[in-house]
């Protein structure tokens, strides 16, 4: 049995792990080692890239600057998850402000140190990176279409320091690019609808409260349909092996996504559509090993 001190301390754990949103910091993880191995480093032998120091290194600081990320925002916007995600904020809670800022700044300075381990370059792209999160966080957030459209730029920002890293600049990679950009910025659109109402208590002017719910279907709608250009090119264009299975489920999904979107108007309706899209986000991560199944016994 766990003392009543193992038992706050453990609380506390998933409370820091819950802020930073640990699930999601491994899925990026994840998807940048399969980027390099699939798409950027496609052509180097397979050990080269798992055991490269300084890819390590850039992974681990894009780890640590996202953490970082989640706990500034958390603390931006900390009164507004009281009304849009109350458990979720309850928890979140269970770990004090002062600790999540002294975590924040020491995440920041590790991945700093993380950088200087590769170049001087690094060290300035996750500067300007981390600056980039907290004026985000502070500012932008607030603001219809440039918050959306900065938030979306962080999302990938991670993969554009190891794109920047292999000197990768194959038009295939700038499809793939594309279409994983208007799937989070589809995201990030849906979830403003999801939280309006505590966007509305907040003054925050997004753009479902700026213009309305119908405006932001019609660009959901827009956006949904822009899917389709890189998705052509990537099935018809370009040899993405048997990945071509995810982007016609990714076509089903959106098509799903669309008819559910015009009849959704509560918050729980908008959160199904925030999970779909979600999900095909993240199967999308995953069906990168479909790009070439043999890709371990071949390059070994």
């Amino acid at each position: 049995m766990l003392t009543r001190r193992q038992k706050h301390i453990l609380l506390k754990f998933f409370s820091m792990f819950s802020v930073i949103r640990g699930y999601n910091i491994l899925v990026v993880v994840i998807a940048q080692y399969l980027t390099s191995i699939y798409i950027l480093a496609h052509d180097k032998p397979l050990k080269q890239v798992v055991l490269d120091l300084n890819l390590l290194m850039l992974v681990l600081a894009s780890a640590a600057t996202i953490a970082a990320g989640y706990i500034i925002n958390s603390f931006y916007d900390s009164e507004k998850d009281l009304i849009n995600r109350p458990i979720k904020s309850r928890l979140d809670r269970l770990v004090s402000q002062n600790t999540k800022l002294s975590f924040y700044f020491v995440l920041n300075f590790i991945a700093v140190i993380m950088a200087s381990y590769v170049s001087f370059k690094a060290v300035i792209f996750f500067s300007l990176y981390i600056f980039g999160i907290w004026f985000y966080s502070h500012k932008l957030k607030k603001m219809p279409f440039v918050g959306n459209l900065t938030s979306a730029i962080l999302t990938i920002t991670p993969f554009f320091a190891i794109f920047m890293y292999y000197k990768n600049f194959e038009t295939v990679i700038f499809v793939h690019a594309i279409f994983l950009f208007l799937m989070i910025s589809m995201r990030e659109l849906t979830k403003d609808l999801e939280n309006i109402k505590g966007d509305i208590a907040q003054n925050y002017v997004t753009i479902p409260v700026a213009y309305g719910e119908k405006t932001s279907k019609i660009m959901l709608t827009i956006l949904a349909v822009l899917t389709i250009i890189p998705t052509y090119l990537l099935l018809y264009r370009f040899e993405v092996g048997h990945m071509y299975l995810f982007f016609y489920l990714s076509f089903c999904l959106l098509v799903i996504f669309l008819f559910l979107l015009w009849q959704s108007k509560t918050k729980i309706q908008y959160l199904i559509l925030h999970n779909i899209l979600k999900f095909i986000i993240l199967a999308g991560v995953f069906s990168i090993l479909l790009i070439d199944v043999s890709v371990i016994l071949n390059r070994i």
